[in-house]
Parts: C-alpha cells; sequence; structure tokens
C-alpha cells in the first residue's frame, strides 16, 4: 500500500517543490495551502503523514496539529517554519508533533526526518496490534489470565454455556465470580437477553423475597405499585445469584420450588408465572459445610451444583500478575495519550510474592493506589504499607538460650538496628515512610537512628 502525505503551506512554490521531492520518493502527494483546507481533506482521506508550514493565514501549524492529534493521533506530524523559535518548536512536540525543521532545508536532510517519522508511526502501530492480539489470546470475556489454571477454566466455561443447566461458582473474595458467571451468560444461547446479578448477602431479609419474585400493590407496607421481581427482569436471560449462602433457609425453600417447578409468584399474588431464566449461584462459602451445620439446604445444594466452576485465588496463579497488573496500569493511566506506567522490578518481585488475600479485588487497589502517588512508575515506595510489611523476614532466628546465658540488651540493640536499616532499605531511604513501616513516628524514628549513629541530618 502507498504512503500518503499531505502538504500544508501556504507557498504555492513550495507546495509544489515538496510535492515533487517526494513524489519522486514513491509517496502519494496531497497538498493543502490552508491548515483548513487540510482540514477539508482529512475529512474524506486518510494521510500518513503530514508536512504542515507553522505560520500560515487563518488557523496556524500549531491549531492545526492540535486538531490532527485530536481527530487522527495515529497519523505523524512534521513543523516546517522559516524563523527558528525555540517556544514553538517545543509546543509542537508537546502537542505530539514528531519533529521541527526550519527553512531553507537540505533535500536529503527532508526525506531522512520524514522516514525516520514514518517508520516510527509503522512500529507504533505493530505495537498497538501486537498488544491487542495479546491481550485477546491472555483473556476471556473479559477475564484476564493464561496459567494453566485459567484455560482450564475457560475451557469448563464454554463447555456449560451451552447447556440449561444450573451452575455454581466457587472462590474466594476478589476472585472474578461475577465475571465468570457473565462469561458463562455471553457465550450461551441467552447472550441476547439480560444478564441480571444480585447480592442476596446485601439485601436486608425482610425485602429478598420481594426482590427475586417481586410483589403486588398492597402486599405490604411501602408497596404502593405492582412491582416485577429479579426473576422477571432476568427473562430468557441469565440470573446469578452471589453469596447464595446468605440465603434465609425460607427463602431457599421458595427459591428450590422455582428451580423444580420453573414458576414462582409475586409476594401477596395469586398468579403463577412462568420462569424462562437460567440461574447461576456463586459463594465464597463452603456451602458443603453449612450444609452439615444445617444452615444451608441440602436438596437446594444439589439443585444448584449441577455444575461447578472453581476460580483460583491470584496467589495460585502468580504468573497472572503481571498480565493484570498491565490491565490495571491502562485502566488508571491519566489520560488516553499518555504511556501505561512502568513497575520497578523491586515493586514486580514484591507483588508476585505477596499472598494477595484480597485477589485481584486487592492488587487493582494497590495499583490504582500506586498510580495515585506516581502515574509514571510504580516503585516500592508507592505501593501500600501491607506489602512492605511482608518483605521484612524474621531477622530473630530461634530463641534458644545457651547454659552459659545471653547478653540480652546486645542482642535487642543489634535487632533493632537491622529493622531500622531494613525499613530505610525498602522504602528507599525515606524515613518519614520507614518509621510508618515500623509503626512509629517520624521524630521517634529519627531518635532511634541518631542512637546507632546512623542519622545523616536529612530527611
Amino acid at each position: 500500500m502507498k504512503i500518503r502525505i499531505l502538504v500544508v503551506d501556504d507557498e504555492l512554490s513550495m507546495r509544489e517543490f515538496l510535492s515533487i521531492l517526494l513524489e519522486r520518493e514513491g509517496y502519494v502527494v496531497s497538498v493543502a495551502g490552508s491548515a483548513e483546507d487540510a482540514l477539508r481533506s482529512m475529512e474524506s482521506a486518510l494521510f500518513d503523514l503530514v508536512l504542515s508550514d507553522v505560520n500560515m493565514p487563518g488557523l496556524s501549524g500549531i491549531e492545526l496539529l492540535a486538531r490532527i492529534k485530536e481527530k487522527s493521533p495515529e497519523t505523524a506530524v512534521l513543523m516546517l517554519t522559516a524563523f527558528s523559535a525555540a517556544e514553538q518548536a517545543v509546543e509542537a512536540m508537546k502537542l505530539g508533533a514528531y519533529d521541527y525543521i526550519c527553512k531553507p532545508f537540505k533535500n536529503e536532510e527532508i526525506k531522512q526526518l520524514i522516514k525516520n517519522a514514518l517508520e516510527k508511526q509503522g512500529l507504533k502501530r505493530e505495537n498497538i496490534l501486537l498488544k491487542k492480539d495479546a491481550s485477546e489470546r491472555d483473556s476471556f470475556c473479559g477475564i484476564i489470565g493464561k496459567s494453566q489454571k485459567m484455560r482450564e477454566l475457560f475451557d469448563m466455561i464454554q463447555k456449560v454455556a451451552s447447556s440449561q443447566s444450573s451452575v455454581l461458582i466457587l472462590g474466594e473474595s476478589g476472585t472474578g465470580k461475577e465475571l465468570a458467571a457473565h462469561a458463562v451468560h455471553t457465550c450461551s444461547p441467552r447472550k441476547s437477553k439480560s444478564f441480571v446479578a444480585v447480592n442476596c448477602g446485601a439485601i436486608p431479609e425482610n425485602l429478598i423475597e420481594s426482590e427475586l419474585f417481586g410483589h403486588k400493590k398492597g402486599s405490604f407496607t411501602g408497596a404502593v405499585s405492582d412491582r416485577p421481581g429479579l426473576f422477571e427482569q432476568a427473562e430468557g436471560g441469565t440470573l446469578l445469584l452471589d453469596e447464595i449462602g446468605e440465603l434465609p433457609l425460607l427463602l431457599q425453600t421458595k427459591l428450590l420450588r422455582v428451580l423444580q417447578e420453573r414458576e414462582f409468584k409475586r409476594v401477596g399474588d395469586a398468579l403463577t408465572r412462568k420462569a424462562d431464566v437460567r440461574i447461576i449461584c456463586a459463594s465464597n462459602r463452603d456451602l458443603e459445610g453449612q450444609v452439615t451445620s444445617g444452615v444451608f439446604r441440602e436438596d437446594l445444594f444439589y439443585r444448584i451444583n449441577v455444575v461447578q466452576l472453581v476460580l483460583p485465588p491470584l496467589r495460585e496463579r502468580i504468573e497472572d500478575i503481571p498480565l493484570l497488573m498491565e490491565y490495571f496500569c491502562r485502566k488508571y493511566q491519566v489520560s488516553s495519550q499518555s504511556a501505561p506506567a512502568t513497575i520497578t522490578p523491586g515493586a514486580l518481585k514484591l507483588l508476585m510474592n505477596y499472598p494477595f488475600p484480597g485477589n485481584i479485588r486487592e492488587l487493582e487497589n494497590c495499583i490504582e493506589r500506586s498510580l495515585i502517588i506516581d502515574s509514571a512508575v510504580i516503585s516500592e515506595i508507592s505501593l501500600p504499607q501491607q506489602l512492605l510489611v511482608s518483605k521484612i523476614p524474621c531477622l530473630t532466628g530461634n530463641c534458644d538460650i545457651p547454659e552459659a546465658g545471653i547478653q540480652l540488651e546486645p542482642m535487642l540493640e543489634d535487632l533493632e538496628k537491622k529493622y531500622l536499616l531494613k525499613a530505610l532499605e525498602i522504602t528507599g531511604g525515606a524515613k518519614k515512610k520507614a518509621g510508618e513501616l515500623l509503626g512509629m513516628s517520624f521524630r521517634s524514628f529519627r531518635y532511634r537512628l541518631a542512637k546507632f549513629g546512623l542519622d545523616s541530618g536529612d530527611e
């Protein structure tokens, strides 16, 4: 495919000269005598590169550059001017120009500049495509992961999606149970209908029945009109009952009947309604244990547990952490024009070794917090304190006391000194942060450093 270049200059001689020069290089060249004409040309054609004068009547080249980057950020832009103005050069580069060249220029100089700009733009596009391909390979219906456990989960979701069987999704909090449920819905024949999710533990016990099945006007105080429930809202689609273990026993009985008979009644209504809904249940609890203890109906458990999907905790799929971090860095980057944040090796090691009791939700919070502190780099110092504390090893060793006894004071002082130095190492010498890491004020931390001759006097 031929490379298309748009030359924008209010001088006819310059337009003609550049057009001849660039066409000899094999480019397809269009010309415009003003920024306004250039914008009109770009409405009907795509250009790989725009070569624009800075000083023109009407809209300036700088204003044209801003418009181009707003409408077509993938287009490379080179600026031309008869005046060597450093301020204009800085402004153009800030707005996204590839480079800036002063008239008069040598033919070879501008040809090489155009070649370099096009090569860089080609690399950018290639990287975007590669990242898109990688993203598609390493995710499934919005669930990110390439570990063996996640691959097995993706395969299982595809297998169960086409059936009408009830699905039970188990996993710790923050592992993505709702995402997995939505993936089942998306891959199923019901995907064109509604996906409705409800957290059974978030609704007051006296309102759960009304939420699920709806109610008739006047059936209880506050029922001022007929109201459909979630089963009707999900008609033909999928209903996720999250944290099903929180459902009261009375409602468990009514839910069991709906699953068996495929019909229900609104609260206070004699009319029986059909329930064409695929039920997916999810829980972070040990439902079998709840059955044994009598707080969850055994018959309901077997009814909802036709197919079971188990989501692994993040600590069992640590190879997915870099992928998830990249996703969250893109999600929380300052703007779409800025590059995603980078991460230091120390911070990455810390995240890879942390057990993440809160799973993916905790990792997301860590990344979001770090980017608030520094939008460009995620470092050890920008990570939450609980991750830093987890890095401090046990320095005490065993507590055996030899027959000859020990000198406790020197040993405790040595241990204290080691912790002070370790905290400084972790925080990169930031004393206030190091003090917080050890649970003491900045003033107290400075005092202890001074006691061991470690205080340099800076902050």
